[in-house]
């Protein structure tokens, strides 16, 4: 059956529809009112943090779009799975300080603890870059021993770019840091924008000076601009930090620290893999040429993601808040807010992304334009985790992160599984196929668990049709 654009513009405002984004644009508008209440303060620093990752996005993707154009997809998708290596290994080296930072900085300033807050302050970063030191010279390692099976383009780039891990991970940490103290631009600008931004100056160095751009060349930059941006950061957080917190005695609680933050590493590591664990097998199974293709259609879905990852930064620290006041009301309702901020404005993004997605990946090359089908199908699954807003955060900050853990490593192993089974008979599209599916899983277990242990609801579906003023949960 047929619609002209009339008929289906009736059938919209006939239904429930206007009513349902309506009420969903009135709660995210709501976020930029100038009161001083947590939720508002919280909606702004989520506003705040997408609008420097959507500037990030774009950075990072001008700067794929070069590095594609000057290395060929060969060489642009060997760099792609090196660096990918490195945020899945750096999220893990940085031992889960990066998310405990917002549950303890919060209790030791609530509490005046200068003590503890000096010696986790110290002790979170120098721990961050021991284990990245560590995890560098084992990653080396074994890429020196499994090198007879490892394709030899891939063995010196992925090499080098383990350099990259202690600073990365320090970097990580650092955030966690000026996000607790509500420092967004700290927290986000290095990652986001001043990291790209040095990667794409630098390279451009590069191909000026007339040297050769290929993946190692590329890798080498890399390294250099996270080395910078993570000195950077530490300088200025350093700064900002010294009228905060006097000069005193530390105390370090190690044991207890990492007892806190090795669940939340789980948390994050296993996120992190869920979320590239795709581009990793696709290099097992494919040639680098159409790695390109499907890392280049997953950057492309990053700015849809980042809804979900800007609320998230802006919400965790406050979730343990809550917690810690003991404020099971506010937090159901803040609940309620965040779950509307993360959902709606993916929609809106998602849809403009599906519109804009065909020229945005003839910017690559003509090879890459083969990338839109994986993005409308990887689109299905990050719709599905927003639809349950910062849900892993919430659990995180609660006291429930082991659950929270088991989640996730449940859906990182279902998708290793459905990427095996689907790789090798759909090719690209399986991939696509394979994570959307382990998220949608990831989804629904993190809703069911935080209904069960919180009783708060996530779902966006039941959220949308409470009156105004209802408490999220009775």
């Amino acid at each position: 059956m047929r619609f002209t654009a009339s008929a289906w513009t009736k059938r919209i405002n006939g239904s429930a529809l206007p009513r349902i984004l309506g009420k969903g644009a009135r709660d995210v508008a709501a976020v930029l009112r100038a009161d001083q209440t947590e939720g508002s303060a919280a909606g702004r620093m989520a506003v705040f943090t997408f609008v420097v990752r959507v500037a990030g996005a774009a950075l990072a993707y001008l700067s794929q779009i070069v590095l594609a154009r000057l290395m060929g997809a060969h060489d642009y998708g060997i760099y792609s799975v090196a660096w990918t290596l490195v945020i899945v290994f750096g999220v893990m080296a940085c031992g889960g300080f990066s998310s405990s930072a917002n549950r303890f900085i919060p209790q030791y300033l609530q509490k005046g603890d200068l003590n503890g807050l000096r010696g986790f302050l110290r002790t979170s970063r120098q721990t961050a870059f021991l284990i990245g030191t560590l995890a560098a010279a084992a990653g080396m390692g074994g890429v020196y021993l499994l090198r007879p099976v490892i394709e030899p383009s891939y063995v010196l780039p992925v090499s080098v770019v383990l350099l990259a891990l202690p600073f990365f991970a320090v970097g990580l940490v650092q955030d966690g840091i000026a996000r607790s103290y509500d420092w967004p631009s700290l927290a986000m600008l290095p990652t986001y924008v001043w990291r790209p931004l040095a990667i794409l100056f630098l390279l451009v160095v590069v191909a000026v000076s007339g040297l050769r751009t290929d993946a190692l060349t590329t890798v080498l930059v890399a390294v250099s601009a996270t080395l910078l941006v993570a000195l950077y950061q530490y300088l200025h957080l350093r700064r900002k930090l010294a009228p905060r917190i006097p000069a005193g005695p530390r105390r370090t609680e190690l044991t207890f620290w990492l007892a806190i933050s090795l669940p939340m590493l789980l948390v994050d590591g296993f996120l992190q893999l869920i979320t590239s664990a795709d581009v990793i097998m696709v290099s097992f199974f494919r040639d680098p040429g159409e790695v390109a293709v499907y890392f280049a259609a997953s950057k492309t879905l990053a700015l849809v993601h980042f809804v979900y990852f800007a609320v998230r930064a802006a919400s965790a620290h406050r979730f343990s808040n809550f917690a810690h006041n003991g404020d099971r009301k506010g937090l159901a309702d803040y609940v309620h807010q965040a779950t509307l901020w993360t959902f709606w404005p993916s929609v809106a993004a998602g849809a403009v992304l599906l519109l804009a997605a065909p020229l945005l990946l003839r910017l690559f090359g003509s090879d890459f334009t083969s990338g839109y089908e994986l993005i409308a199908i990887l689109m299905i699954g990050v719709l599905a985790r927003a639809s349950v807003g910062p849900a892993d955060a919430l659990l995180t900050m609660t006291g429930n992160q082991t659950s929270c853990a088991g989640i996730y490593a449940a859906t990182f192993l279902l998708n290793v599984l459905f990427n095996l089974a689907l790789i090798p008979q759909f090719g690209l599209a399986g991939a696509a196929i394979a994570t959307s599916c382990a998220i949608l899983f990831e989804a629904t277990c993190l809703a069911v668990t935080v209904r069960r242990k919180l009783n708060i609801t996530t779902f966006v579906l039941p959220l949308m049709f409470l009156r105004k003023g209802r408490p999220v949960d009775q």
